[in-house]
Parts: C-alpha cells; structure tokens; sequence
C-alpha cells in the first residue's frame, strides 16, 4: 500500500498569520520562549506545552518521541519520566539533546539544542505528589521501554500496585522514577511566511552570552 505522490505533492499552506522581526524580539531568548508559550496558551493551541525530545540511541541514530514541558526553572526546560526508559538510557550515555515545539495554529516552531541533567530530587517528589493517583500508579506498574507479552501484563501489575497502596493518603515516588532539566546552548524561533520566505530568529550562547541572529529560510 503507498499513497500517491501527487497528493502528497499537492498539500501545500501559503502561511501568512504573522512575522518575526529582529526588533520584536526579546534579548534573552527564555523570555521570548515564555512570550511565545504565553502566546500559545492565549490562543488556546492544543497541548502547548508538546515538545519532541530528540536523544541519541545505543546505535547512534537519533531518536525522538513527544514529551510534556512541565516547567521553565533556573534557566531549563524540565520534563518527566522513568529514568529506565530508552531516553532516559539515552541520556544517561550522551547529554546532548534537543527539543521542537510546534504550535500549528500560529504557524510557529521553537528548535531548542542543550544539555540535560536530572533534576533535583525534591523537584520530582513534589511534582510527583501533584499527578493523579491513576498516573502515579501507571508510573509504578509501568516497565517503560520494555518488551511485554501483551496489554494484560500492564493491568495485572496495576492491579498488584492498587492493592499495595490501598489506603495510604501519599504514594511515594518510584526511585527510577523523576525529571531531567534542559539547559538551552541554542533556540531558534520560526514564524511561517508567505512564499516559504519563513522569519528565523536563532540564539547562540557563547561564553554564557547570547548571541542573536536572522537565518535564511
């Protein structure tokens, strides 16, 4: 089965929402971000806070999922996960990852390229006790990235672990179980532009300064 390369061809959108000028941008680059999220979130773009986390696997190509931002602290961006799972392995070889944010509604992209780092144990443990009891059970029960015989191997380990916290008022949080914090080195922020002649605004950090610049589309 193939689809047609005339259709896929023939899907094209002429973008024309917006513009990113060098004078309406921000010079530093996590206060443009915070800007633009704020923008987002405004325009009520569906699940802003969806980035794309791109890591380095064990066979060296790179690997990417969709990932949560659930915070903007000292200066990186922060998510969540089992430490055990393929990025978290990823991460733990190779520190250099990167991030895209993509809000189609606003014809915009964020690249973000840095360095990540575990957060804080007690970062995690206060987010941790913030989710539902359903999520933290499924952060319990689940062996992420792991090979399983099928679904029922998921809802019998759910079932073990509702039995085993029933009636306590606070789920610990699982040990192999926390944040990872990105520090930016890079960030490029993209409007879409009539003719393909896209805005891109690009931050470089060289000795701890950003540096701004425009690229060609």
């Amino acid at each position: 089965m193939s689809i047609e390369h005339k259709d896929i061809a023939a899907i094209r959108e002429d973008y024309s929402k917006g513009s990113l000028l060098e004078s309406d941008t921000l010079e530093n680059p996590l206060e443009q971000f915070q800007l633009w999220f704020e923008q987002a979130l405004a325009s009520d773009v569906l699940e802003p806070n969806a980035m794309v986390l791109s890591t380095i696997n064990s066979g060296g190509f790179p690997s990417s999922r969709v990932v949560l931002l659930k915070d903007l602290k000292a200066g990186g961006f922060s998510f969540f996960t089992n430490y055990s799972s393929q990025k978290g392995q990823d991460i733990a070889r190779n520190e250099k990852v990167s991030l895209l944010f993509f809000w189609g509604e606003l014809q915009r992209q964020v690249r973000v390229e840095g360095t990540v780092s575990v957060l804080a144990e007690e970062d995690s443990n206060d987010y941790f006790s913030s989710r539902p009891k359903g999520s933290q059970i499924g952060a319990w029960s689940s062996p992420q990235s792991q090979i399983i015989a099928d679904r029922s191997v998921l809802e019998e380990r759910v079932a073990a672990k509702e039995v085993e916290f029933e009636g306590l008022s606070t789920i610990p949080k699982p040990p192999f179980w926390g944040g990872y914090s990105i520090q930016p080195v890079r960030i490029e922020f993209w409007q879409g532009r009539s003719s393909r002649l896209h805005d891109r605004i690009v931050y470089c950090k060289e000795n701890d300064v950003w540096i701004k610049n425009r690229l060609a589309p």
